[in-house]
């Protein structure tokens, strides 16, 4: 719904980190690398709901990779807060990609390597 006065969207759009790591072996990768990346994504979670910047909104696994997912108004602001977790984490190569907007927008986006 549109402001009829501004002609501007009610809420911002919302903004994204997305943080890819390559696990390395089978598809699904190993017990053990999940639990990491369930501790880290637990405590950027934490972090994040305590600031006020966003969500840690989960994961997937795949073809030897898990991704995470944030979402929140400012991906700079949410990405600060989330960093020092993320780059806890020792799988490598990774990188973060701070998504300025709704993804079905041609939107800007910035990627950062871990």
């Amino acid at each position: 719904m549109q402001i009829a006065l501004f002609d501007l969207p009610e809420t911002p759009p919302e903004h994204a980190v997305i943080a890819r790591f390559h696990l390395g072996g089978d598809d699904l990768s190993e017990p053990d690398q999940w639990s990491l990346v369930f501790a880290a994504e637990r405590s950027a979670g934490a972090a994040v709901r305590a600031a006020g910047v966003g969500e840690v909104d989960g994961n997937e696994f795949g073809g030897g990779e898990v991704v995470i997912f944030a979402h929140g108004p400012e991906a700079k602001a949410l990405y600060r807060v989330m960093e020092p977790h993320l780059r806890a984490l020792p799988f490598r190569p990774a990188h973060v990609v701070l998504r300025y907007g709704e993804p079905a927008d041609d939107v800007a986006s910035e990627r950062i390597e871990l």
